[in-house]
């Protein structure tokens, strides 16, 4: 494996989405954040919003199909580096302001091209199908990466449930709206609530998997509480939190990336180091918590390392065209 060293952090326009970085000023004008006015640095600001492990067990059985032998990415790195606008624009922001989340009660509905619509309470989805350990990698857009032993079950045991209809060709995912809670969703980064969407096929993989907690406990609100999707083969934006509700339909939906930024982000978004975002390489990563600054980044894989399992989903497409 050919690997590069590289002699800085990329600088934040770099990484981060066109719609994030140019309001980011504003935002943190407006937000008066207490890290930016006492000129902490982002890394800082993690530590102390860092959350203790303390959250309760939910231990799944160990699946080793599905499992990658990479080292994991700690605990603290896992929760307290993150990807979660609805909470702010900074990595730290949801480990500091995501425990507001109110997580209980929660209902899902799973409706659209569906025999048997329905509105699942957050304890049935639980004890829908048996809970399974798999360790996943994650690679984020912006050029990062991690190794994180998730808990849950496939997606499509859920997706049974209902039913799809012939016409059921794509799985539209909504997350939560919580205006009193969610202190980004008052700063135009997206339109809310946040919308994602995968074709059924994908959806009904085994890989696509229904997340309900991390490292053998419930899952932290600041990581998509208290479910979200895991679909590995995909950037990390794939991968909806807090959802609300599954819409089957027969149309391609439009995700809030792609209403976004439609250059940038595609419906596929599989990743492939092939295809650069127009605005940086994909063709590396850098592995949180491999000492940081100075670590030489990792080659990323086709489709994230799991081509052998779902390359044949896109059989005949140009990857190009369909990112």
């Amino acid at each position: 494996m050919s690997i590069r060293k590289s002699g800085h952090e990329p600088l934040p326009s770099e990484i981060t989405p066109e719609a994030v970085w140019q309001s980011r000023r504003a935002w943190l004008a407006r937000a008066g954040l207490a890290a930016a006015a006492a000129g902490l640095p982002g890394w800082a600001m993690r530590q102390a919003a860092a959350q203790e492990p303390g959250a309760a067990a939910l231990p799944g059985q160990p699946s080793p199909q599905f499992t990658v032998m990479d080292k994991q990415t700690s605990f603290k790195d896992v929760t307290t580096y993150n990807n979660y606008y609805e909470f702010g624009i900074d990595k730290g922001d949801p480990a500091q302001y995501a425990a507001r989340l109110q997580t209980r009660p929660w209902t899902v509905s799973v409706e659209g091209e569906v025999l048997r619509p329905r509105t699942f309470d957050i304890d049935e989805l639980l004890k829908l199908a048996p809970l399974e350990e798999r360790v996943y990698r994650l690679r984020c857009v912006e050029g990062w990466s991690m190794v994180i032993p998730w808990v849950g079950y496939p997606l499509a045991a859920l997706l049974k449930q209902v039913e799809p209809t012939g016409n059921a060709k794509y799985v539209e995912f909504t997350t939560v709206m919580q205006r009193d809670n969610m202190p980004g969703l008052r700063y135009p980064v997206l339109e809310w609530p946040y919308v994602e969407g995968l074709r059924l096929d994908e959806a009904m993989h085994p890989l696509a998997l229904l997340v309900f907690g991390l490292y053998g406990k419930v899952l932290p609100n600041q990581n998509g509480a208290p479910l979200r999707l895991a679909v590995p083969w995909k950037y990390g934006f794939k991968s909806a939190k807090s959802l609300v509700r599954i819409r089957l339909v027969e149309r391609q939906p439009t995700s809030s990336w792609m209403q976004a930024a439609a250059r940038e982000y595609g419906f596929y978004a599989n990743v492939n180091p092939d295809v650069p975002h127009p605005r940086w390489s994909q063709a590396t990563e850098r592995r949180i918590g491999e000492d940081g600054l100075f670590t030489p980044k990792r080659k990323t894989l086709m489709f994230n390392g799991y081509a052998e399992q779902v390359a044949a989903l896109y059989q005949g497409m140009d990857l190009r065209a369909n990112y």
